[in-house]
């Protein structure tokens, strides 16, 4: 950057459009990994990850590599993986249970809190190496907290708590824990991976764009409109093909018949635009049934039916999240490169449900968010073209300002507009805005 950097910076954003630098420019990506995610809470996993004591799992804030592991105090730490000896990554599993944790390099071991806990010929080293000393430890990152058993780092230790960041997204959390039975949901049935050359903000950015569908997912709502109702390979067809038919409602009902709402710090939602109650397979399906039934016995009847009356499709927590809370599915963004993206999708169990109920929680995932799926395949070639197509000479302006200035201002410090607004993106560069130029 040259000059004043924060003038450098806000000039690439303007209210309608911003520069094409931001997706292409590799100094302004290690800046954003410096800013943004050295500063703002990123999601690292769900407290059924780890459910018991020595239980760890592995992720990554950036590029940084971390660890979240459950002590036998019961504690959940998010620890720096990296050994405090020669700085080799300590855990390469993705998960699993360990007593300690012992680098593969000279065996330096730590205990599930960090500690360090024993040294090879300790004897050796100069000032006879002082255990209790931190900078001997795995360290845990500046701040740790969770809401409602999803668990979330910050790399600073300056700024606002978990709660203030995350602001009225708290109640997609809750629609997702309050949707079942005893509160209780725990990561099941694997993870779906899946990368693509493009930057790491267009993921987000297309979640909440009710205007993609009718386009990207042309073909797969043509096949899905010329199957025969009478004839399903199992559940996952019938999902699927009811699913890819209201991608095609068109642009006039994402219009007219669904919002979109943002808070701040990036945040986003959009309502459900399905009208097939809420994709389950039938509201007299017995195993739905018996699930209504143990909702009820839990929440009581009214509260059950207040529940079931929320109606979200995407909820984006900025910069890395996003989650289905009624479908219970949640992906997470892993930037790589400017140009390359991983994201990790996972699934969650009710354990106090019918068990029919996740069967059609993993069918949905296959159709939705799996990697051979209707819906993210399309998706997959969508970035594609975008990182391939901003290599080009061109314009250099990259347009957001669809439905811009039709927003109002509703509760919780909300805006609220229809569901063909790009008012997400530009929420997103204002939060992106204020963490590059001030770092907070």
């Amino acid at each position: 950057m040259r000059g004043n950097e924060t003038d450098d910076l806000s000039a690439l954003i303007r209210d309608d459009r911003v520069h094409r630098r931001l997706y292409t420019d590799p100094e302004l990506f290690e800046l954003e990994l410096d800013r943004i995610f050295g500063h703002a809470w990123i999601y690292i996993g769900h407290q059924s990850q780890v459910k018991n004591p020595g239980d760890f799992y592995t992720t990554r804030i950036g590029r940084q590599p971390v660890l979240m592991v459950r002590h036998d105090d019961g504690e959940i730490y998010v620890l720096n993986n990296r050994c405090a000896h020669r700085g080799a990554m300590i855990a390469t599993a993705e998960s699993g249970n360990v007593s300690e944790f012992r680098c593969a390099y000279h065996g330096w071991t730590y205990g599930t809190d960090g500690k360090l806990s024993a040294v090879p010929i300790a004897q050796g080293y100069p000032g006879n190496l002082d255990f209790n000393d931190p900078g001997n430890s795995l360290l845990p990152v500046a701040r740790t907290d969770n809401y409602r058993g999803f668990v979330f780092a910050n790399l600073s230790s300056e700024g606002p708590g978990l709660r203030e960041f995350l602001g009225f997204m708290t109640t997609s959390f809750d629609d997702m824990i309050d949707r079942a039975p005893g509160d209780e949901i725990e990561v099941a049935g694997g993870v779906f991976k899946h990368a693509f050359d493009a930057n790491w903000k267009v993921y987000l950015e297309n979640l909440c764009d009710g205007v993609h569908p009718s386009n990207v997912h042309e073909s797969s709502i043509d096949a899905a409109r010329a199957q025969d109702d009478d004839v399903f390979s199992d559940g996952a067809g019938e999902i699927a093909v009811r699913q890819m038919r209201q991608n095609g409602v068109g642009y006039n009902f994402f219009r007219d018949s669904v919002g979109l709402w943002t808070v701040p710090n990036g945040h986003s939602y959009m309502g459900d635009y399905h009208d097939d109650e809420k994709l389950v397979a039938a509201l007299d399906d017995p195993s739905f049934a018996d699930y209504i039934d143990a909702l009820k016995a839990d929440k009581g009847e009214a509260r059950a039916r207040e529940i079931l009356s929320v109606a979200r499709w995407n909820t984006n927590v900025w910069p890395t999240v996003s989650f289905m809370s009624q479908f219970r599915q949640l992906r997470v963004v892993h930037p790589v490169s400017v140009n390359r993206t991983e994201v990790h999708t996972f699934s969650f169990r009710m354990p106090q449900a019918p068990e029919r109920l996740f069967a059609d929680t993993i069918r949905f995932a296959n159709v939705t968010n799996g990697t051979g799926s209707l819906v993210l395949t399309d998706d997959l070639e969508t970035y594609g073209r975008i990182g391939e197509g901003l290599q080009c000479e061109g314009p250099e302006w990259i347009h957001m300002g669809r439905e811009l200035g039709i927003d109002t201002a509703v509760d919780n410090n909300a805006r609220e507009t229809n569901g063909t607004s790009e008012l997400h993106i530009r929420n997103m560069f204002d939060a992106w805005m204020s963490y590059m130029s001030t770092g907070a």
